[in-house]
């Protein structure tokens, strides 16, 4: 583990924190930079119309080998099967299905509650705000609608491979690298992606390869996110940031990111298609659709993420 300085985390916390920036009674931090000019400018990105789906298949297949306890990969079953209405003799059939999940078992929002911190979530509501029905407070169904305009950094590209080493952290020298070649700024109320290629060994049918160690964002790349002003930021790993961790902490930037900053954070998008456009036509930004279902106090939220260009 390659361990920060033992102020740096409370020092970041500090630099990073959002806590009364948008109220006292605020429960969606970051998300409150995606204003109708941003979604506006997310929309005059369609050009083509072509569109990539970001998400992975909900079955059994996922990326969950039950390191987290009750994350499960989806089950599904059928509640009925071609079943006639009471009384009704049209021949007509009815077919339903259930299915079982842990809200962050596939491409996925995590709530700003998923994460506390000294007894306390993002904007200093307490922890104890979270129970056995769920988070009372800055939960996933306080997201609302999410959509404006989204931003590819391929990192991995960047560092011209395939996909980054497991256990790269990514900085905001790599944050800044990416942008450049990408030819995009990144402004305030921006939904950035972060690829870095690891998503590929969950494609390739490698699932124990997938979870960790992986890459991911470093402690800096907090601070970049902080100083862009960026809306919610997602990556196509399992953990987001990069793991083993910079700190002798655990989870150290979804601390910072959820609970500090209020920045909603997003796990397992599939990031290779779109990546692989973006390559092609050197066109990184699109506008994003990514509303995450609204489980009410839930701590996190599945989504089927779709870039338009």
């Amino acid at each position: 583990m390659s361990e920060a300085p033992p102020d740096t985390l409370g020092s970041l916390a500090a630099a990073v924190n959002n806590w009364g920036r948008w109220g006292s009674d605020d429960e969606r931090g970051t998300l409150n930079l995606i204003t109708a000019e941003v979604r506006a400018r997310g929309a005059s990105c369609v050009r083509t119309g072509k569109a990539f789906s970001l998400a992975l298949p909900l079955g059994p297949e996922g990326p969950q080998l039950g390191r987290v306890p009750g994350r499960d990969n989806p089950r599904r079953w059928m509640s009925s099967i071609n079943e006639p209405l009471p009384g009704d003799g049209s021949g007509l059939g009815i077919n339903d299905d259930v299915a079982l999940l842990g809200l962050q078992a596939a491409t996925h929002w995590d709530a700003l509650a998923h994460v506390s911190f000294d007894g306390r979530l993002y904007n200093g509501f307490s922890a104890a705000t979270v129970t056995g029905a769920g988070a009372a407070r800055c939960g996933i169904d306080k997201v609302g609608v999410l959509v404006g305009h989204g931003i590819l950094l391929d990192v991995a590209r960047t560092h011209a491979t395939a996909r980054l080493d497991a256990g790269y952290p990514i900085t905001a020298a790599d944050l800044d690298a990416a942008e450049e070649r990408a030819e995009v700024l990144v402004a305030p109320g921006d939904v950035v992606l972060v690829r870095t290629g690891q998503l590929q060994f969950l494609k390739q049918g490698r699932r124990l390869d997938y979870p960790v160690p992986c890459p991911g964002l470093s402690m800096s790349a907090v601070e970049w996110f902080r100083e862009r002003d960026v809306a919610a930021a997602a990556t196509d790993t399992f953990v987001f940031e990069v793991y083993p961790y910079q700190t002798a902490d655990r989870l150290p930037v979804h601390r910072l990111c959820l609970v500090e900053m209020g920045l909603t954070l997003g796990e397992n998008w599939d990031l290779e298609e779109l990546a692989e456009d973006c390559d092609i036509d050197h066109v990184y930004e699109f506008f994003l659709s990514a509303t995450p279902e609204p489980f009410t106090g839930g701590l996190g939220g599945p989504v089927h993420p779709v870039a338009v260009k």
